[in-house]
C-alpha cells in the first residue's frame, strides 16, 4: 500500500514538472501551455528547458483565484519543482543539447 501511494505521489509531482512538459511533451502543448499562463517569455530554450519553463510561469502575471481556486497555495510547489526541473534537465542534457542544435529554441 505504501509503495502504491508513493508510485501516485511522485506521478503527481512529475504532471507539473517543467521538463516533463517540455521534453516528454509536444512543443505545441508547452507552448499553449504557457500562452494560456499568460507569460511574458516570446521563447524557450531546450538546453535546461525544464527550469526555464518554470522561470516563464513565474515570470508571468499572479493566477487569479477566480481562475484557479489552489493559484496561491501552488507557489511554493512551483518554487520546489526546480530542484526536479534541474535533475532531470541535467540527466536529458544530451538530448536537449542535440534538439537545440538541430531545431532552435522553442517558440512560445
Amino acid at each position: 500500500m505504501k509503495a502504491l501511494l508513493l508510485c501516485l505521489a511522485m506521478a503527481w509531482a512529475l504532471c507539473g514538472c517543467g521538463t516533463v512538459n517540455t521534453v516528454l511533451s509536444s512543443d505545441a502543448h508547452a507552448s499553449s501551455a504557457l500562452r494560456k499562463a499568460q507569460t511574458r517569455c516570446e521563447s524557450l530554450p531546450r538546453v535546461y528547458s525544464g527550469i526555464a519553463y518554470d522561470l516563464c510561469l513565474l515570470h508571468g502575471p499572479p493566477q487569479l483565484v477566480e481562475r484557479d481556486p489552489a493559484a496561491p497555495a501552488l507557489m511554493p510547489l512551483q518554487l520546489l519543482d526546480f530542484i526536479p526541473s534541474g535533475i532531470l534537465d541535467t540527466v536529458v542534457l544530451p538530448y536537449t543539447i542535440y534538439l537545440q542544435s538541430t531545431q532552435g529554441s522553442l517558440d512560445i
